[in-house]
C-alpha cells in the first residue's frame, strides 16, 4: 500500500478534537509518520496562540461600511416589488388621486379593447385594402421597369448606377452594425 501523509483538512479535525469514524484511521497514522505528528504539533501551537490573543469588537457601523461594498443581486420579483412600492403616494390625498387616475386608465384602456373588438370586421377591411393596394403597386412598379429595360426606354447605365448604390449603402449598413455589435461586446467584458 502506498504511504500518503493527511490532508490539511484531516489535520484540522485532530486539532479541533473531533471524534467519530473517520477519526480513528487518522490518529493510527500519526503514530507511523513523523512527518504529519510535527504538522499536528506546529498547527496546535498556533492555534494555541491564536487563543492568546485579544479579543476586539468592531465599531459601530463596520457591518454597514463593510456591505455597501458588497454586491448584492436581488431577484427580479423583489426589485419590481421595491419600484412598485415606490411609485405609491405616501399621503391618503394622493393615494385617492392616484387610485382615481389608474381607474380612469383602466377603464379608458378597457373600453378601448372592447370597441376594437366588435369593430375586428372594420379592421380586417382596412387591412385587407391595405394589402390589396400595395401589391397592385409592386406589381406595377417592377412590370414598368421591366418595360423599360426591355424596350430600351430606361437609362441602362443609370439603372445599374441606382443598384450598385442601393447594395453598397446595404453593405454598408451591415457592416456598421456587425462593428457596432463588436463595439458593444468589448465594452461589456
Amino acid at each position: 500500500m502506498q504511504h500518503r501523509h493527511l490532508l490539511p483538512q484531516e489535520l484540522d479535525l485532530l486539532v479541533d478534537g473531533d471524534v467519530g469514524f473517520g477519526v480513528a484511521p487518522l490518529r493510527a497514522h500519526l503514530e507511523t509518520c513523523d512527518d504529519c505528528r510535527l504538522r499536528l504539533v506546529e498547527l496546535e501551537a498556533v492555534t494555541g496562540r491564536l487563543d492568546t490573543l485579544p479579543h476586539f469588537a468592531p465599531r459601530i457601523g463596520f457591518s454597514d461600511r463593510v456591505m455597501a461594498q458588497v454586491q448584492v443581486i436581488e431577484p427580479w420579483h423583489v426589485a419590481l416589488a421595491n419600484q412598485a412600492r415606490a411609485l405609491v403616494p405616501q399621503t391618503a390625498p394622493m393615494r385617492v388621486l392616484a387610485a382615481v387616475g389608474a381607474g380612469l386608465a383602466a377603464t379608458t384602456i378597457s373600453g378601448s379593447a372592447l370597441w376594437l373588438a366588435f369593430r375586428a370586421d372594420l379592421f380586417a377591411f382596412s387591412y385587407g385594402v391595405g394589402l390589396e393596394r400595395g401589391t397592385r403597386g409592386i406589381w406595377a412598379g417592377l412590370v414598368e421597369t421591366a418595360r423599360e429595360l426591355v424596350t430600351g426606354g430606361a437609362d441602362t447605365g443609370a439603372l445599374l448606377v441606382a443598384t450598385g448604390a442601393l447594395a453598397a449603402t446595404a453593405v454598408g449598413a451591415v457592416l456598421a452594425f456587425r462593428r457596432l455589435a463588436a463595439a458593444a461586446r468589448t465594452n461589456r467584458s
